[in-house]
């Protein structure tokens, strides 16, 4: 899983895994889903971040 945020379009993509991307779906106007050839989720993408998400407080724990 891999995390980028572009501050210059203030765009986050969230990308769950490598799969090839074979379908987007518009979640809403800012959020869009990429899909695999099997409707497995690859990636999404937030535009307009910091106005959807809390972007400067980011953090990552991993659970056992």
């Amino acid at each position: 899983m891999r995390i980028n945020y572009f501050p210059d379009t203030d765009t986050l993509l969230i990308t769950f895994n490598e799969r090839k991307i074979t379908d987007t779906h518009d979640l809403n106007e800012d959020i869009l889903v990429e899909l695999d050839e099997s409707g497995q989720l690859v990636s999404m993408t937030i535009e307009h971040a910091k106005r959807q998400t809390d972007v400067s407080e980011f953090s990552y724990q991993q659970v056992a």
